[in-house]
């Protein structure tokens, strides 16, 4: 696996990613429910994305994931935030972790680009799963709440 280098430095450098996660869903207008969070949760729930990276990416954990992140959906609908912004926050975590990733200037020989891509591949396809699994939960939320008030 040749991004590990490259997952090793967005786990040394996870509050400085996760600071800047906070100021871009702050600053986002289309956010305007998760404005409404504590700073500390959205922060927490960065650092613990950014913090376990490499056990998360190694599959070793992924029902614990499917677990927490069908918990964060029904969560979050119980705040009635709307599932597009929960989705879009977790766009912002994949994008500023790339992105911060990018900004290093490492080298950049066909080893280098390739562990890049790597990664970005990686990390897609791990985003992909917590949406799964947070729609899943928010949806099984929304049906649970319609039954009842049927």
């Amino acid at each position: 696996m040749l991004s590990a280098r490259l997952i090793h430095l967005i786990e040394a450098h996870q509050d400085e990613i996760a600071t800047r996660i906070l100021h871009e869903i702050r600053r986002e207008p289309e956010l305007r429910h998760f404005h409404k969070l504590d700073d500390l949760e959205l922060r927490e729930r960065g650092r613990r994305i950014l913090g376990h990276l490499g056990e998360w990416l190694a599959e070793a954990r992924q029902e614990e994931l499917a677990r927490e992140y069908e918990i964060l959906g029904r969560t979050r609908h119980e705040e009635a935030i709307p599932l597009h912004e929960s989705v879009r926050a977790l766009y912002i975590i994949k994008n500023k972790m790339i992105g911060f990733v990018k900004e290093q200037g490492l080298k950049m020989d066909c080893v280098e680009l390739y562990a890049e891509e790597e990664l970005e591949d990686r990390v897609g396809h791990f985003f992909d799963e917590l949406v799964i699994h947070l729609v899943r939960g928010y949806e099984g939320a929304w049906r649970r709440a319609a039954h009842a008030a049927a």
